[in-house]
């Protein structure tokens, strides 16, 4: 994947992104009329981490080819940053649903998923590509 075709494949990824982010805005309105039983702070989050989502990958899409990267590291880079963004959107999605935390396990098994999922779908991934992001523009590119 040449660095051209992974900012593409990025950057529409967060346009998807974004798109799915503000129409979580409409269920953060309907929570918020009580239309919607979810908890409106976690629908806040679920719509705040899609949008902030799609401006780290706009980033990346932005310095794809400054990386050290080549073909194959670019494509694998692509599905680094997007797959935890999209997780992180719709695991606090279902989290809302859930009125739970998620942020440390406890004897709940609602809260214990949503905090497993968080940790192997969002966090550990997403420590992984803003590691690999920062050394991939550390140096010479390849």
């Amino acid at each position: 994947m040449t660095a051209d075709q992974a900012s593409r494949a990025l950057l529409r990824n967060a346009a998807l992104l974004i798109v799915i982010g503000l129409l979580t805005g409409i269920l953060l309105g309907a929570a918020m009329t009580d239309k919607l039983d979810a908890d409106v702070h976690a629908v806040v989050a679920a719509h705040l981490n899609a949008l902030l989502g799609c401006f780290w990958m706009a980033a990346v899409a932005y310095s794809m080819p400054m990386l050290r990267f080549g073909d194959r590291g670019r494509a694998r880079m692509v599905w680094l940053v997007t797959l935890p963004n999209f997780a992180n959107w719709a695991v606090t999605l279902v989290k809302s649903f859930l009125r739970v935390a998620g942020v440390a396990p406890d004897g709940n098994a609602s809260n214990n998923g949503i905090f497993g999922a968080l940790t192997i779908l969002v966090v550990i991934p997403s420590l992984l590509a803003a590691v690999v992001w920062l050394w991939g523009l550390s140096g010479r590119r390849d």
